[in-house]
């Protein structure tokens, strides 16, 4: 609901079909969810950790999520995270290859087939997949949970289930 109030897209329902509690290697997927946006204070520790212990980065440039706050609105935040699709648009748009449906949603980025065209982060309907300016290739979410940990008002959470206030 939040995300359709913020972007006017209705995005309600499209993973409806989805199986939530899906298993790979008989564990259960786990989907990182913004659980408590409410909480976020715009510290964006949550993209440090993900730049610095995933792509070895020293900003938050390289981070798979994306805090963001909105001007003249003190205290609010959106927080864009990968929904883990299952049949995802930005590999679908992807013209080389280059991003490939991950067996237990979301992708995986082959980086030498990307061309840096952005089409895939384009295609991404909820705004999640983010750009990697330095490099000009996409930073997909390896659902590590290194956000997680280092969120110090617990806004985000790993699950077994997709839930949260932006979902799709």
């Amino acid at each position: 609901m939040l995300l359709y109030q913020l972007t006017g897209v209705n995005l309600q329902g499209i993973m409806a079909e989805r199986d939530a509690n899906r298993e790979v290697n008989g564990m259960a997927v786990q989907y990182l969810n913004v659980v408590n946006r409410d909480q976020c204070i715009g510290c964006f520790s949550c993209m440090y950790a993900c730049s610095r212990m995933v792509r070895n980065a020293g900003g938050s440039g390289k981070a798979a999520l994306r805090v963001k706050g909105y001007a003249g609105v003190e205290g609010a935040f959106s927080i864009r995270v990968c929904a883990r699709c299952e049949d995802p648009d930005c590999a679908k748009a992807c013209p080389t290859g280059a991003l490939t449906p991950a067996p237990n949603g979301g992708v995986r980025l082959k980086k030498d087939l990307c061309i840096s065209c952005g089409a895939c982060v384009k295609a991404c309907a909820i705004s999640a997949l983010q750009w990697d300016e330095e490099e000009r290739q996409p930073i997909p979410c390896i659902f590590c949970g290194q956000c997680v940990k280092y969120c110090p008002n617990d806004v985000l959470a790993m699950t077994e289930k997709p839930e949260g206030e932006d979902r799709r």
